[in-house]
């Protein structure tokens, strides 16, 4: 809620009558008025005038950029073909109209023929080995935890990615819930839980399958549900009885009374709700472990108990119809892989000549930062880059477009944690000259003289033909509603049984074996696939683990330059063992330099006991030029892929330390 003055937002609060927020703002949002009025926003056209990288500008007209843009769109699409051209969208805005969710621009990449961008950076991994499963990433409604009794926050920590949930796992706990963290660092939310099991990362699925282990020794399987529920059980459980508690403990570094002592509790503990997020499967095994993870709930029969089973993501529940309108393409199109950007810059025989960047800050935000900087560098790269402020991205563009932030335009939202959809109505005039993406994209279709109509529509066309899905989740929701309530919960009853009716498998059924995985040269079998820091145990030259949690005060590198936030946030630091600080002779506040074959970065060391032995820890979003040395942790991350969807590998990579 915006409360504006003379045509100025003055007063940013939350909405104490929404049934999910209650009208807290996280620490990061409570300065979005502040940030939005920022001295360093961009507010205007600019072009380069200095080197690549240096962030050199001048300011220009919106005709003289749209002039520049149209000239070398239309020059590369006629001499390398629109696959070319790379609109590479991040996830910025998650809104339906602006932002990645519906694919704002879209309709005008697809009449241009440009390559697609295969948006793959979240929770792609972790998305599809829930598809194995249950059929769909959609989980539990998460207010339903206040009717839970055994609450596992597995790699997630809500207090900070997620704090709405907590006051619903409070609810629970005031009616006798047990908190359990299972994560490698023990994190704020950790330290509030009633339990930390500080597992080795990427060995969750095998952590998975000994808790299950002990749910079958223990005769605690629901058979009925089993029997009538669920697809190849016999086979699945044949795979939990090869990972007994000793075998679990020596792979997860956890002991083996702790898997025994947790395993009876959710043996004979109704509901179960399983929180499971995004950074769980950043790594190798990432798809596997959430696919195994989703299995609990078949085991147990937690799915047919309000306050049971896994919440992932509910954004599959919401129904909308993004019309990206791929029917406009000329041909078929190559996709290029947002993680792999580094790769695909570096392609000689199909080179990418225009960079449209919109919604990401990829020389932040992305694998192999060192390789990336390398390709922008390219003098015939054309890079376009829609932005509110000046990144380490927009340094290396040849055009930059002043955007809008939230409070500047019309946007629709879901939630990834709630069941409710959004209306964002603007609160206020765009400062300077900064327009919405949509307008952008209108406005530069126009300016090529392009005549496909639905390059032209509305902000409130867009999100009617959004709501037009026809989809019971959406039934009497309509944009009026939406723009006079500002919030409406979706068509699902409360509490919320999300898989009541059947799992929307091939089967009907929750699947422990898929033969949907077998097609895609997976195992037919949930089971366990090792990240690769879980292969090599102990690889020289660099023996350590590095993961990098999200900040409480940055949402990935969004908010990294607001002074205030980065005073609260100090110098990056690099958590460490003592044990393992001790044998590299390190000193606690000293500076180091984070190192291994991919490049460096530098972060001052925290001897903590949060970390356990041979696992350091930095926290992403650092923008480069705030930083000493010029580098965040991306500059160690390589590129890679998951098991599944290319998901990327933030969190299985292996580093050594030293003083600088």
């Amino acid at each position: 809620m915006v409360t504006v003055r003379d045509g100025s937002a003055v007063k940013l609060r939350g909405n104490p009558e929404h049934p999910f927020t209650r009208g807290a703002l996280c620490v990061k949002v409570n300065r979005y008025l502040e940030h939005a009025a920022a001295g360093d926003r961009i507010l205007h056209p600019l072009r380069r005038t200095g080197r690549k990288g240096e962030g050199r500008f001048e300011r220009i007209s919106w005709d003289e950029a749209l002039d520049e843009i149209a000239g070398r769109l239309a020059d590369i699409v006629a001499t390398h073909g629109g696959e070319a051209i790379w609109p590479y969208q991040g996830t910025g805005t998650l809104g339906f109209i602006q932002g990645e969710e519906g694919r704002a621009g879209r309709r005008f990449w697809n009449v241009l023929g440009a390559s697609e961008h295969d948006l793959n950076i979240c929770s792609r991994a972790g998305n599809i080995g829930l598809r194995y499963t249950q059929g769909s990433p959609g989980g539990m409604d998460t207010e339903d935890f206040a009717l839970s009794k055994l609450i596992l926050l597995w790699g997630t920590n809500t207090l900070t990615s997620g704090h709405h949930l907590w006051k619903f796992i409070q609810e629970g706990r005031a009616n006798g819930a047990y908190v359990v963290a299972i994560d490698p660092i023990r994190t704020r939310t950790a330290d509030q839980a009633d339990e930390h099991l500080p597992i080795r990362p990427g060995t969750d699925a095998a952590l998975a399958l000994g808790l299950l282990h002990v749910v079958v020794s223990e005769g605690a399987e629901d058979r009925e549900f089993l029997a009538n529920h669920t697809l190849g059980w016999d086979e699945f459980r044949a795979e939990i009885m090869k990972y007994p508690p000793a075998t679990v403990a020596e792979i997860t570094g956890l002991s083996e009374e702790s898997i025994v002592a947790l395993g009876r509790r959710l043996a004979h503990t109704r509901p179960t709700a399983i929180r499971a997020t995004m950074g769980i499967q950043r790594h190798a095994g990432g798809g596997t472990a959430m696919r195994t993870i989703s299995c609990i709930p078949g085991v147990t029969g937690d799915w047919r108990h309000p306050g049971g089973g896994v919440s992932y993501s509910t954004s599959a529940h919401y129904g909308l119809r993004p019309d990206t309108r791929d029917d406009l393409l000329p041909h078929p199109v190559r996709s290029l892989t947002m993680t792999r950007l580094a790769e695909g810059l570096e392609d000689i025989e199909n080179p990418v000549k225009c960079l449209w960047v919109y919604a990401a800050n990829p020389m932040g935000s992305t694998s192999d930062q060192n390789r990336i900087r390398r390709g922008l560098l390219r003098d015939d790269l054309f890079t376009v880059v829609m932005e509110q402020f000046p990144t380490d991205t927009v340094d290396y563009a040849d055009i930059v477009l002043p955007a809008t932030m939230q409070i500047e335009h019309a946007d629709l939202h879901i939630g990834y944690g709630h069941m409710y959809l959004v209306w964002n109505e603007p609160a206020v005039a765009p400062p300077g000259e900064c327009l919405s993406t949509t307008e952008t994209f209108r406005r530069i279709a126009r300016h090529m003289g392009l005549t496909e109509p639905s390059l032209y529509d509305s902000d409130l066309e867009l999100a009617e033909q959004l709501l037009s899905s026809g989809h019971p989740a959406l039934e009497g929701i309509t944009l009026d509603r939406l723009r006079k309530e500002g919030w409406v919960r979706l068509n699902y009853p409360k509490p919320f049984l999300p898989y009541a009716e059947g799992f929307p498998t091939p089967s009907g059924k929750l699947e422990f074996v898929s033969e949907r995985a077998v097609a895609d040269g997976l195992d037919r079998v949930a089971g366990y696939v090792p990240s690769r820091t879980a292969r090599q145990k102990r690889r020289k030259p660099y023996p350590l683990t590095l993961i990098t949690p999200a900040s409480h005060t940055f949402l990935n590198t969004v908010f990294g330059n607001n002074p205030e936030l980065l005073r609260r946030a100090k110098n990056p630091r690099v958590l460490i063992s003592a044990e393992d600080a001790e044998r590299r002779e390190l000193v606690d506040g000293a500076r180091v330099r984070v190192f291994n074959e991919h490049g460096e970065f530098h972060a001052e060391v925290e001897i903590s006991d949060r970390v356990r032995r041979g696992v350091v820890a930095c926290e992403k979003g650092r923008w480069l030029k705030h930083t000493i040395g010029g580098a965040n942790p991306n500059a160690v991350v390589e590129e890679g892929d998951a098991d599944m969807g290319r998901g990327p590998l933030y969190h299985d990579n292996h580093v050594e330390i030293a003083a600088v």
